[in-house]
């Protein structure tokens, strides 16, 4: 995989997220047979572009109380101090610390994810699918993929019941999946 610091194709400036073409999954594996997902309905970013990779950046915030895996006795049990004890810890975020090109289309974004009050180093794989403007209004949008795999114990979530077979109900590796829109700065066009 070739590494390059190429600039994002995109006007450089502050894109800030449309929420309402957004959405922020989870997956995580449930008695070693199926999965369970889940979603969070309130979030926000900001991708600043730069005149290169090095000058730019990802910041994001979660709302962890907005998690919905449309089973509220499961949602509520997800936001006690088993898991992500949002009373105490109500956010998750992420600050991107590199960002580097892997492909024509493609991106690595390296940062720290605070999850319950501990920051990690991860990566999010970044597939940038192209620009386009907004018929209604005429604003500039870009859409992006992206994807991770975390696990859930790095972050002192580590709650779990043990299976008669052997294993435990919940898998420690979680899925993120991200789908992401964001709208340009005020009168920016393709690069």
């Amino acid at each position: 995989m070739s590494i390059t610091t190429q600039p994002l194709p995109l006007q450089h400036g502050t894109w800030i997220l449309d929420p309402l073409h957004c959405t922020v999954e989870f997956a995580a594996r449930h008695m070693a047979i199926s999965k369970v997902r889940g979603r969070f309905h309130e979030f926000d970013a900001t991708v600043v572009v730069g005149e290169s990779l090095e000058a730019s950046s990802l910041t994001a915030r979660v709302d962890m109380s907005s998690v919905d895996t449309d089973n509220p006795d499961r949602d509520a049990h997800l936001r006690n101090s088993d898991f992500f004890h949002v009373d105490r810890h109500p956010e998750m975020t992420f600050r991107s610390t590199s960002i580097v090109s892997t492909g024509d289309t493609t991106y690595g974004v390296i940062g720290d994810m605070t999850i319950n009050g501990v920051t990690r180093r991860e990566r999010l794989d970044v597939v940038f699918h192209g620009t386009e403007t907004f018929p209604g209004d005429g604003s500039h949008h870009a859409g992006f993929e992206a994807t991770a795999t975390i696990n859930r114990t790095d972050y002192g979530i580590d709650f779990n019941v043990p299976l008669a077979a052997g294993g435990f109900v919940i898998s420690d590796r979680i899925g993120i999946e991200l789908d992401i829109q964001l709208v340009a700065p005020q009168g920016a066009i393709d690069r």
